[in-house]
């Protein structure tokens, strides 16, 4: 007959007297105390800020892709920044017009969302409305001025040979006055005579339920924005730098292409350069197609996390200080 449950033997223990212990001296730390964060002290100015940050983690991180870019405008060599169009609504875009005249950014892509808001913000000086109200009764998206001044700017550029980015551009500076150019990413890359280059997704912006819409014109004047990011992207072949700031789908599956085919043209180049994802979540398509996988050949990639009001000012900032500290 089996033994009762309760006439059981208690069960093993470890016995912790044999357990072998190591000297702390010779143990690897990930964390020192000298890279703790520093407090205010009389130097309040920003460079003092930053030194102050702590030496860990996405700190340490965010240190590496100011001086990756900041290594990248010194040497010359390619700076690629890729936008969604939450960037441009969130009022950073100064903070990349002030890195264009630096000579820091050589390329900016966006996608078709970030024109849209751009040329609302230079030519009627607000964007961003009211999505739900307006899907109720059909109106969502339906604002004639927009929707015919970029379609036809498209056309256009059809009908010239332009890129869509360049379209936008010459369409704006064709508005006899405009309420905010100087908040245009557009312009300024236009002016400063840098490639911007606007990547399209037929049906998912509104512009491409408007009456004026060609599909022609979208797709030819789109489709040669691709070619010149896959030039660009040639450029980024030891020492450059791909910023990917708050687009979540398009721009980092245009850019895993664009470098496919820049890769194809020229024997595996470019390698050796670093990527960086800055958004407010963390998505599959950054994180593989722009923090991973462009680098397997040689390289670096980052995923900062943060709100792109705060974190791509910080970005700005960072990268200028260094370049005016020499």
């Amino acid at each position: 007959m089996s033994k009762e449950r309760g006439s059981r033997g208690a069960p093993r223990e470890a016995d912790l007297a044999r357990v072998r212990t190591v000297p702390i001296a010779l143990r690897p730390n990930k964390v020192r105390a000298e890279e703790f964060a520093g407090v205010p002290g009389e130097d309040r100015s920003f460079g003092a800020f930053l030194a102050a940050l702590p030496d860990v983690l996405k700190a340490q991180d965010f240190r590496r892709v100011v001086e990756a870019t900041v290594r990248a405008a010194k040497r010359k060599r390619a700076v690629i920044v890729m936008l969604g169009g939450h960037v441009v609504k969130t009022g950073v875009g100064p903070v990349l017009m002030d890195l264009m005249k630096r000579g820091v950014i050589t390329h900016l892509a966006m996608n078709g969302s970030a024109a849209i808001h751009d040329y609302e913000v230079a030519r009627f000086g607000g964007t961003s409305e009211d999505v739900a109200a307006g899907l109720k009764d059909g109106s969502f998206g339906m604002a004639e001025e927009t929707g015919r001044g970029l379609n036809e700017a498209f056309i256009a550029g059809q009908q010239h040979g332009w890129g869509m980015g360049e379209s936008v551009a010459r369409a704006l500076e064709a508005v006899p006055k405009l309420l905010h150019p100087e908040h245009s990413v557009i312009l300024a890359a236009h002016r400063h005579w840098i490639p911007v280059t606007v990547h399209a997704a037929l049906g998912a912006e509104i512009i491409h339920q408007h009456p004026a819409a060609s599909g022609a014109a979208i797709g030819d004047t789109s489709h040669r924005d691709f070619r010149r990011l896959a030039a660009s992207c040639e450029e980024l072949h030891q020492g450059g730098v791909v910023l990917n700031l708050g687009s979540a789908v398009i721009m980092p599956e245009v850019f895993l292409k664009a470098l496919t085919v820049a890769r194809n043209l020229n024997g595996g180049k470019p390698t050796e350069f670093t990527t960086a994802d800055f958004d407010m979540q963390r998505h599959y398509r950054p994180r593989v197609n722009v923090v991973q996988r462009p680098v397997l050949a040689g390289g670096e990639g980052f995923e900062i996390t943060g709100h792109h009001e705060l974190m791509i000012p910080l970005l700005g900032w960072a990268v200028a200080e260094a370049l005016d500290a020499g």
